[in-house]
C-alpha cells in the first residue's frame, strides 16, 4: 500500500509546553476543512521526557481517533533555539505534503477553512503569509511550496526561519496576503507562555559584524544565491520573468520597497547594506 500524499505538513519544533502544544495542534485541525489531509510533524529534545510521553501517547491518539490526520515525532539530540533551522530542515525531509507549514506551540489558529484557503494556491510557487498578532511584514508563521525545498535544498540554512524566507519572497514579489488568522501568545505580545523555552531564545541578529548574524554580508551573499536560484526555477515553471527581482538587481528600482512598505508599524531594522 502505498503512502498518503498530504496537502500541508505543518512543521512544529515544540519543548516544555504540554498545555500549549496541545492547543496549537487542537486549534489547527480543528478549524480545518480536510484535516484528514494534513500531517503534524513534532520535533522534540530527547531530555524533554514529559512532553515526549504527552506526544507518543495521549495526543497521538487523540489525533488519529479525532482527525485521522498524519502525525510524525522526531526526538532529537538537543540543539537549542539558536538551530531552530535545523529542526525545521529535518521536518520537511521527512515531509509529504505540497504545502510546508511553520507552525509555533505558542500560535493559535483562529480561521475556519484556513486549509482550502492555502489549497487554493497548490501549483503556484508563493509564500503564502498569514495575519498575525503583531502585524509584523514578515510572514511569520511562512507557508511555503514543496518545491522551495527541492531547489534550495532546505527551508533556511539560519537560525531566523521567517525572517530568511521573507526577505527572499519580497525580493521575488511572491508573498502573498491570505485572509488567515494566527494569534501569536508569545509573552511579550500577550502575557502568556512566560516560561523558561521564551525566555531561552538566543537570536542571530542585530550585530552584522558577527559572522552568525542575520545580516553578516555571507549570509547575504547566500540569500541572494537562493533567490537567483528560484528565480530561475519559477521562469521555466510558469513561463515569466521575474521582472521586479531581476530589474531590482540591475539597480532599476528599489528592491526592498515592497518589504518596507508592508513594514506599517515600523518593526524592521533598515538593511545594513545592498544586498
Amino acid at each position: 500500500m502505498s503512502k498518503q500524499k498530504y496537502k500541508i505538513s505543518v512543521l512544529l519544533p515544540t519543548r516544555g509546553r504540554i498545555k500549549s502544544l496541545e492547543k496549537s495542534v487542537t486549534s489547527l485541525l480543528s478549524t480545518a476543512d480536510n484535516p484528514c489531509e494534513i500531517e503534524i510533524l513534532l520535533a522534540l529534545d530527547r531530555d524533554d521526557t514529559d512532553v515526549i510521553k504527552f506526544a507518543t501517547d495521549d495526543l497521538k491518539k487523540m489525533l488519529e481517533t479525532t482527525y485521522k490526520c498524519g502525525y510524525t515525532v522526531i526526538a532529537f539530540n538537543p540543539i537549542g533555539y539558536i538551530r531552530l533551522n535545523e529542526y525545521l530542515n529535518a521536518l520537511s525531509r521527512v515531509s509529504q505534503g505540497d504545502w510546508l507549514f511553520f507552525f509555533n506551540d505558542d500560535a493559535v489558529m483562529s480561521t475556519k477553512s484556513w486549509d482550502t484557503v492555502i489549497r487554493q494556491y497548490t501549483g503556484n510557487f508563493r509564500v503564502l503569509r498569514a495575519e498575525t498578532t503583531n502585524e509584523h511584514p514578515y510572514a511569520i508563521f511562512p507557508i511555503i511550496p514543496r518545491e522551495w525545498t527541492d531547489v534550495t535544498g532546505y527551508i533556511s540554512p539560519h537560525q531566523i526561519n521567517d525572517a530568511w524566507i521573507s526577505h527572499i519572497a519580497y525580493l521575488l514579489d511572491i508573498m502573498v496576503d491570505i485572509p488567515v488568522f494566527i494569534h501569536h501568545e508569545r509573552y511579550d505580545l500577550t502575557g502568556l507562555n512566560h516560561d523558561e523555552t521564551y525566555k531561552n531564545r538566543p537570536m542571530l541578529e542585530g550585530n552584522h559584524h558577527d559572522p552568525r548574524d542575520f545580516n553578516h554580508q555571507n549570509w547575504r551573499k547566500i540569500r541572494l544565491r537562493d533567490a537567483t536560484k528560484i528565480c530561475s526555477y519559477i521562469e521555466k515553471k510558469e513561463n515569466r520573468i521575474c521582472d521586479w527581482f531581476r530589474d531590482g538587481c540591475a539597480g532599476k528600482s528599489d528592491i526592498w520597497a515592497k518589504m518596507y512598505a508592508a513594514d506599517v508599524k515600523n518593526r524592521l531594522a533598515k538593511i545594513v547594506s545592498d544586498q
